[in-house]
């Protein structure tokens, strides 16, 4: 049993980190009031300008030398802002044109995967783009020596993971401890109310659509440069499988934590069954484990979508002059 988790956590920690941040970024956009069910499309513009930034660095190295640990960043970086951009169609259909969030959102996920396409045929001369040197996978020094707790978590990891848990650490700590997120939260349970006492709505709003967008492009970008390692015009459904997450983990960070790694998990139990050894050795079906992270979404939501409260105003458009 222990070699079994030995060999699937590190896999399930890294198939968890661009679920986990882009269902973040859906967390703060819906927290401040606005639906954003176009999270997979912003993953793809994440995976598309992480993987170009990687290829143009690459390009310009001796063959066989890996990018820098800075290239990586620089990558990582544009993906985010590159995402954010993207987002603010969104929010300015859903909140400067009042447009419906659920059109909008399904909107941009086509828009994205079709600009994404035509960008890396236009740029490279084809719709594939692969990423010949992405994040390394390292022990972390010291903390992979500790007994049972070093092996599963610290060994063999990429270093996206704890930025994303550090990034969820922060998110946590602004939405409840500090007045930001104390206004965006207003803004999504009685805008009209947050309105009264001051607060722009209009504003947060974005903020809440233009970060949703970023953390989506990262995880776009973080997926791509571990273990995906190829541009390709989707992600999978990870941006839908981030909002059942989100909605799962009831809006709130900790949650949603819990059930990205609960996601990531089942995602890497069907990804390894072929070589696996305990896995092959129950010689059950490859299209059973295939569809497990699925199935298991739909009972997960069956089950806990029903008390799942998210806020109040969310999808619903903001009237200024409505008191």
């Amino acid at each position: 049993m222990l070699d079994f988790l030995y060999q699937i956590f590190p896999y399930a920690l890294a198939f968890t980190a661009p679920i986990l941040i882009t269902a973040i970024g859906g967390l703060l956009s819906e927290r401040s009031g606005v639906v954003n069910i176009g999270l997979e499309g912003l993953m793809i513009i994440g995976t598309f300008v992480g993987a170009f930034v990687i290829h143009k660095f690459a390009a310009g190295l001796d063959p066989g030398q890996g990018v820098s640990f800075g290239m990586i960043l620089v990558a990582l970086l544009a993906a985010m802002i590159a995402g954010g951009i993207f987002s603010l169609l969104h929010a300015y259909a859903c909140i400067s044109l009042n447009a419906n969030q659920i059109i909008s959102g399904t909107a941009i996920n086509m828009l994205a995967a079709a600009f994404a396409l035509f960008c890396s045929e236009l740029f490279t001369g084809s719709e594939r783009l692969g990423v010949l040197s992405g994040v390394a996978r390292a022990d972390v020094p010291v903390l992979s020596k500790i007994p049972f707790i070093g092996e599963l978590f610290f060994t063999k990891t990429y270093f996206t993971t704890y930025l994303v848990l550090a990034i969820v650490v922060i998110v946590w700590f602004v939405l409840y401890k500090k007045p930001f997120g104390l206004r965006l939260r207003a803004c999504g349970e009685f805008p009209q109310a947050a309105a009264s006492m001051g607060i722009d709505v209009i504003k947060m709003r974005y903020i809440g659509v233009f970060l949703s967008g970023c953390f989506a492009g990262l995880g776009g970008a973080i997926l791509v440069l571990t273990y995906k390692g190829e541009f390709t015009g989707a992600v999978d459904g990870l941006g839908f499988l981030a909002l059942a997450t989100l909605i799962f983990g009831q809006w709130k960070p900790w949650k949603v934590l819990g059930a990205s790694f609960f996601f990531g998990f089942m995602r890497t139990m069907s990804t390894m069954a072929s070589v696996n050894d305990s896995l092959k050795e129950l010689a059950l079906p490859q299209e059973l484990y295939k569809a497990l992270p699925y199935v298991l979404t739909l009972v997960a939501l069956l089950l806990f979508s029903k008390n799942a409260v998210g806020p109040k105003a969310a999808g619903e458009a903001y009237d200024a002059g409505k008191r």
